[in-house]
Formats: structure tokens, C-alpha cells, sequence
């Protein structure tokens, strides 16, 4: 059971955040970081550099942050604005200390950034996941993406 039931986190004042829709060849969880490559979007991995966005909850199918989008369906990306809090994958056995940077593993998914790595997103929160499970974690997005 996911901590959140959306992956936008707000401000609401603000219009809805950058949205692009892309066909993904894969399936992929809400949350989970991507990269689009000729026109189409992929899951991040560790090697992934520039302009991430997150994969937002299937909210057109009604479907929750736990529903995966299907392999090679068009989803919806948010692209990763630093005024903007977004809700994101956090794999188990993840420990997240809020301010701490974070980077993406070679599934997509936010871990906690090492010497050399590429910096994309900053913990809102302090989270321990030893749910067993892969969780949602509150993060802002790392102004100008920068190396650890």
C-alpha cells in the first residue's frame, strides 16, 4: 500500500505541473524517474543525465499510484520542476534522510546520491523503507542537476 494516493505534490497554487505524453515500451509504476529518447519514454537508469520527468498515476483509467502503466501504452511524464514537490519511487531497504540528494538506479527508481553521481532530486522527508515494498517519498527536484 503506497504512503501517497497521488504523485503531484503541489503547490496548488500554481497551474498543474509541465505534463508530456509519450508512448513508453515498457511498463512503468507511477513514480518511477524517465528519459525521452526519439520521441518516446524510457525509464531512467544511473547512466541518465538532462531532462527527467516522473510518471504520473494512470488518473485518465482511474488507476492508483500502484498501478503500473502497460508496456507500450501512451503515459503521462511530469517533467521535474524544482517549485514543484513530487511523490517518487524509493526502492525497499531505502533509507532517505530529508535534504538529501538523490539519484536514479538502473530501474528508475530514487536512491540517495553517491560521489560521481548524477544529482536529480532533493528528500522532502526522512523515510526508513523497510516496508518491504517500494514506496513514495516527497522530493524537489535538484535546480540545474548537478553531480555529487
Amino acid at each position: 500500500m503506497a504512503r501517497y494516493n497521488k504523485i503531484y505534490g503541489g503547490p496548488v497554487e500554481e497551474v498543474k505541473p509541465q505534463v508530456h505524453e509519450a508512448v513508453c515500451t515498457t511498463a512503468v509504476l507511477p513514480g518511477t524517474a524517465l528519459v525521452r529518447t526519439s520521441g518516446a519514454f524510457v525509464q531512467a537508469n544511473a547512466s541518465s543525465k538532462g531532462r527527467m520527468f516522473v510518471a504520473q498515476d494512470n488518473y485518465l483509467a482511474m488507476k492508483g499510484v500502484d498501478d503500473a502503466w502497460p508496456a507500450n501504452d501512451r503515459i503521462i511524464g511530469m517533467e521535474l520542476l524544482d517549485e514543484q514537490l513530487f511523490r517518487v519511487r524509493v526502492p525497499t531497504g531505502t533509507s532517505i534522510t530529508q535534504d538529501a540528494a538523490l539519484s536514479v538506479n538502473a530501474a528508475g527508481k530514487f536512491i540517495p546520491a553517491t560521489t560521481g553521481t548524477f544529482v536529480v532530486a532533493f528528500a522532502n522527508e526522512t523515510y526508513n523503507n523497510t516496508s518491504g515494498a517500494d514506496q513514495l517519498v516527497s522530493v524537489r527536484a535538484a535546480k540545474g542537476y548537478t553531480f555529487a
